[in-house]
């Protein structure tokens, strides 16, 4: 089981950079209230690194716009999930607990102001691409809704043998794949675009990569994938 980058997608967005983590034999139970205080923290630091900045002004943030707008989508109705926690935090809404890995990947997006997600590899089938959607996607239903409807075509989608577990890049995930307390074997992916450069993602990578460690124990390996470089193991 692979991780790949499509070669489409080099074609259209050639300084593309993914940050893996692949992590096995977790343990992802409970919660830990160090962790809740490390969202806490990074709540309050996105903010005032944010400033006077408007949100969709931000570097990290604008350039997902125009990758939206390139395959077809409106961020504006459907913004990135790096964007869409943001706002939640600039209303005052405190990030919600979900399980420990969840938890610790929302601060390490917070952090470094990028897209971060991850699923369970139990529940993948086969390779994971990130691709160009065709014209007959399976319908997939997606996190916190309960209609299955396919990825357009065009659109930006990681998907395995059976179908999309991510539609529109990072905005929503699909829910057949998602990470639960009972999850031990995971991949997560830290997404980058210009101006984000590999510096960056490599500290983030780092970062998340030891909270992990820390709180969920288990085996860990990081790697970046880019033009040069878009596959990386995911499971024997």
């Amino acid at each position: 089981m692979n991780l790949v980058v499509d070669q489409q997608i080099f074609e259209q967005f050639p300084n593309t950079l993914l940050g893996v983590v692949v992590l096995h034999n977790i343990d992802n139970k409970g919660n830990d209230p160090e962790i809740e205080q490390l969202l806490r923290d990074a709540e309050k630091k996105a903010i005032e690194n944010l400033g006077s900045t408007l949100i969709i002004e931000h570097p990290n943030i604008a350039p997902w716009w125009e990758v939206y707008r390139k395959f077809g989508a409106k961020p504006k109705d459907y913004p990135s999930s790096i964007e869409n926690l943001l706002r939640r935090v600039s209303k005052g809404e405190s990030v919600r607990h979900i399980n420990k890995l969840v938890d610790i990947y929302n601060i390490i997006s917070l952090k470094y102001l990028v897209p971060v997600g991850g699923e369970d590899l139990s529940k993948i089938k086969g390779d994971v691409v990130l691709t160009i959607a065709g014209e007959n996607e399976a319908p997939v239903t997606l996190l916190g809704e309960k209609e299955a409807r396919p990825p357009y075509s065009k659109e930006v989608i990681y998907k395995d043998e059976i179908g999309t577990i991510c539609r529109r890049w990072n905005w929503k995930e699909a829910d057949r794949t998602k990470m639960t307390e009972d999850t031990k074997d995971t991949f997560m992916v830290i997404e980058g675009i210009p101006p984000v450069d590999k510096e960056l993602i490599q500290k983030a990578v780092t970062d998340l990569a030891e909270h992990i460690k820390k709180y969920c124990g288990g085996d860990i390996s990081t790697t970046i994938l880019d033009i040069e470089n878009n596959q990386v193991k995911l499971m024997e």
